[in-house]
């Protein structure tokens, strides 16, 4: 365990190649569901797997959710899965990885760089990092 509480950050090809090799590998995405509407999600589809959605916020207010842990456990994942963890940019997901590795899962990655990546120049995300940037299989509705 790092000092940050939990397994460690992983870039996102990392977690793509742990989703390949690990059978206990799991992706939970811990982004609102109006973000994962408007702006995709990872597809693990021809890994045979599915993406684990459970909000770290929820409204109103964008307050912490506090049956996140339950809620991550309700959907199937057990303390000793290999645990990662995404967000829009690698920062709720990180608080995520901490909450879950305190409860005695084992091995929580965090996804750096999360879904769209950092800012640009600009202000704008998904453009020089990130799952989206690098290539790796995502969906939108």
């Amino acid at each position: 365990m790092t000092e940050n509480g939990y397994a460690g950050d992983v870039s996102p090809d990392t977690a793509w190649e742990i989703l390949q090799d690990d059978p206990t590998a799991k992706l939970i995405d811990v982004r609102t569901q109006p973000e994962i509407t408007f702006v995709g999600l990872p597809d693990l589809g021809r890994l045979g797997k599915a993406v684990v959605t459970v909000p770290w916020k929820t409204y109103p207010g964008m307050v912490a959710n506090t049956q996140f842990v339950d809620e991550v456990r309700a959907a199937g994942v057990e303390t000793g899965d290999t645990v990662l963890l995404l967000c829009r940019s690698g920062q709720r997901s990180a608080a995520a990885a901490q909450a879950l590795s305190a409860q005695g899962f084992q091995r929580c990655y965090n996804v750096a760089e999360g879904f769209e990546g950092d800012k640009n120049a600009d202000g704008h995300r998904a453009t020089h990092n990130g799952w989206k940037v690098r290539g790796l299989p995502w969906t939108q509705d």
